[in-house]
C-alpha cells in the first residue's frame, strides 16, 4: 500500500509539474520552422504570423527555413523536435498528405507524428492557359482539348506536386489527355506557361494571378469545392465537372505529444495574430485565405485529406520522380 501511495504521489507530482511548466510557456525564444527557402507564401505567411506572435507572447519567435526533399527536411526536423511549444512547423498539405503517398521511404509520418495546432490558411488555387489558348471558360478548355488531343501541355513543379494532380483529376474528370512538362520548382512553370511553351497550369494564385493582371495567362476557374471570397467572380472547375476539387492548405503543427492546454493557447494565439487587419490585408494581396479554427477541426481537415489524396494518388500511380 506503501509503495501505491507513493507512486500515486510521484504521478500526481508529475502531471503538477507539467501544468505548471505549460503555463509558464514561454519562457524563451520560439522557432517556426520553414521546410521551404524565404520568399514563397508559406514564408510571408510565416513571417507575418511570428511578427504578431512576437508582440503578444513576450518572447521573439524566429522563423527558420529548413528547404529540402520536397518540404521532409524541415518537417522531420520538427517532427523528431520536443513537443514543448518552442519548435514548430508551418507546414502544408504537400507536406502531410501528398509526401506520405507519393515517397515511399519517408522518415515520418504525416499525421500521426504532429500535433495540428491551428489551419492557417487556404490558398487560392486557380486553372489559368496561356492566352493564345482559344479557350474563355472550363467548358471551352475541355472541348478543345477534345478536337486535339495531346496537343496542349501542362505544366507542374514536378511528378507528384500539386500542379500535377490538380491536371491529372481534371484529365479524369473531363475525359482528356495532355502532355505532362515537369519541372523543378514552379517558378518555371509558370515561366513557360507564360511563353507557351507549355499551355495549362494549375497553380497557386500567388503565382498566377500578376499574370493574368498584366494579360498574359488566362484565369478559367478555381479548384477548390468553393468559390473564392477573394475571387467571388471566378467560377469553380467543379462547376463544370461535378465533384472536381483540389484545396491546398497551410497549417500550423507542433510535434506528436504536445499537452492540450499548451496547444488549445497556440491555437488561441494564432488565431488572434492572424485575424490582424494587416495581417489579413498582406494574405489577401497574394491570394491567401485566413483560417480561423480549433485544433479539432484541424486534425479533421488533415485526417480527410491524407486519406482522400493518398487514395487518389495511389489510384492513378502517381510517383515522385
Amino acid at each position: 500500500m506503501f509503495f501505491r501511495i507513493r507512486r500515486y504521489m510521484t504521478l500526481t507530482a508529475l502531471c503538477g509539474f507539467a501544468q505548471l511548466a505549460s503555463a509558464a510557456w514561454p519562457e524563451k525564444p520560439i522557432t517556426l520552422i520553414v521546410p521551404w527557402a524565404a520568399g514563397g507564401s508559406t514564408d510571408i505567411l510565416a513571417r507575418a504570423l511570428a511578427e504578431q506572435l512576437t508582440k503578444s507572447l513576450g518572447q521573439p519567435v524566429i522563423v527558420d527555413n529548413r528547404s529540402g526533399a520536397s518540404g521532409n527536411i524541415g518537417s522531420n526536423f520538427v517532427a523528431k523536435a520536443k513537443p514543448d511549444g518552442y519548435t514548430l512547423l508551418i507546414g502544408s498539405m504537400s507536406t502531410h498528405v501528398m509526401n506520405p503517398a507519393l515517397m515511399p521511404k519517408m522518415p515520418f509520418r504525416g499525421v500521426e507524428d504532429f500535433t495540428p495546432i491551428a489551419q492557417l490558411a487556404n490558398v487560392v488555387n486557380t486553372l489559368v492557359v496561356n492566352v493564345a489558348v482559344p479557350a474563355k471558360n472550363v467548358t471551352e478548355l475541355i472541348a478543345y482539348a477534345k478536337a486535339h488531343p495531346g496537343k496542349l501541355a501542362y505544366a507542374s513543379a514536378g511528378a507528384g506536386s500539386p500542379n500535377h494532380l490538380g491536371a491529372v483529376l481534371f484529365e479524369k474528370a473531363a475525359g482528356i489527355e495532355m502532355q505532362h512538362v515537369p519541372y523543378k520548382g514552379g517558378a518555371p512553370a509558370v515561366v513557360d506557361t507564360v511563353g507557351n511553351q507549355t499551355q495549362v497550369l494549375f497553380s497557386a494564385g500567388t503565382q498566377t494571378l500578376p499574370h493574368v493582371k498584366t494579360g498574359k495567362l488566362r484565369l478559367l476557374g478555381v479548384t477548390e469545392a468553393k468559390r473564392s471570397a477573394l475571387l467571388p467572380e471566378v467560377p469553380t472547375v467543379g462547376e463544370t465537372l461535378p465533384g472536381y476539387e483540389l484545396g491546398v492548405w497551410y497549417g500550423a503543427f507542433g510535434p506528436a505529444g504536445m499537452p492540450k492546454d499548451l496547444v488549445a493557447k497556440l491555437n488561441a494565439e494564432t488565431n488572434k495574430a492572424l485575424s490582424n487587419p494587416e495581417v489579413r490585408a498582406r494574405m489577401d494581396a497574394i491570394g491567401v485565405e485566413i483560417v480561423n479554427g480549433t485544433p479539432q477541426e484541424f486534425a479533421t481537415v488533415l485526417r480527410r485529406d491524407a486519406d482522400r489524396y493518398g487514395k487518389i494518388i495511389r489510384e492513378l500511380g502517381i510517383k515522385n520522380d
